[in-house]
């Protein structure tokens, strides 16, 4: 892995992390609700950023956890939207 693709993995996983610390203190600061797609979305974007670069550093047990944190966010969407 080149020095330009391991900064654009951990640049990933560091909106992943700031992500979903964001839509946690929006959460518990009452600005977003549980069912609003704000909040999904803010914890997709956090699982995936994260499930990126744990698989770049062949970190596999955040990959999982979080593989599965993104496929509960899509299946909160699509309840919330639908």
């Amino acid at each position: 892995m080149t020095k330009f693709q391991e900064s654009l993995t951990e640049f990933a996983g560091w909106v992943g992390v700031l992500s979903i610390l964001l839509a946690y203190a929006l959460l518990s600061f009452d600005i977003l609700e549980s069912t609003s797609v704000g909040y999904h979305v803010l914890n997709l974007v956090g699982g995936a950023g994260i499930v990126i670069d744990a698989l770049a550093d062949k970190n596999y047990q955040p990959a999982v956890l979080n593989l599965i944190w993104c496929a509960i966010a899509v299946y909160a969407i699509v309840r919330v939207v639908i």
